[in-house]
């Protein structure tokens, strides 16, 4: 009577078994980063009221840091569109209850809000911070301080609060897991 089996079996679990002894993937975490908002405390802003410059300058911090979270490997970047509606009827940046509750609506681990404070013409800071959405605790920030406002000094800015600071925060979030 002939054995089955033989040698398929062996060399099935020679090429499976050290698959198996590899640490299973840490889950990717989920960022929400929200619109940065312009805190103008200078008196050209008191007295010239907006400036749609400045307006479309912020409108573009929020895509470049969340490209460069979502460069990440263990972080993707979620869509805020669900709640920006209810997002934009606060001041995220003053209310850290507010941005946890929209975070758990869209099913994040860490929520990112950022500010630009302009002082003056020349002086202005550009701020992120993030926060895990289960705990509250403040897991990441940063500030960049530029001089100039324009389109350079404000891309500049945002690309060196990302290489400088954040990116290693994140990157410690990711070793974390």
């Amino acid at each position: 009577m002939r054995r089955q089996g033989g040698l398929f079996p062996v060399l099935l679990l020679a090429m499976v078994g050290p698959l198996m002894a590899l640490p299973a993937a840490a889950a990717e975490k989920k960022v929400a980063v929200f619109d940065f908002e312009l805190i103008d405390t200078s008196l050209e802003g008191e007295i010239n009221g907006v400036n749609p410059a400045q307006t479309e300058r912020l409108t573009l911090l929020a895509p470049k840091l969340r490209a460069d979270i979502d460069g990440e490997p263990d972080l993707v970047v979620i869509d805020v569109a669900p709640v920006a509606a209810e997002a934009t009827k606060q001041t995220l940046s003053k209310c850290e209850r507010c941005v946890l509750a929209l975070g758990k609506q869209l099913g994040a681990d860490i929520v990112v809000i950022g500010t630009v404070q302009k002082v003056s013409n020349l002086i202005l800071n550009i701020n992120a911070y993030g926060h895990e959405v289960a705990t509250g605790k403040l897991v990441a920030q940063g500030s960049a301080d530029i001089r100039g406002n324009n389109d350079e000094m404000w891309g500049r800015g945002i690309e060196a609060l990302w290489k400088n600071t954040l990116k290693k925060q994140f990157q410690a979030i990711e070793t974390a897991q």
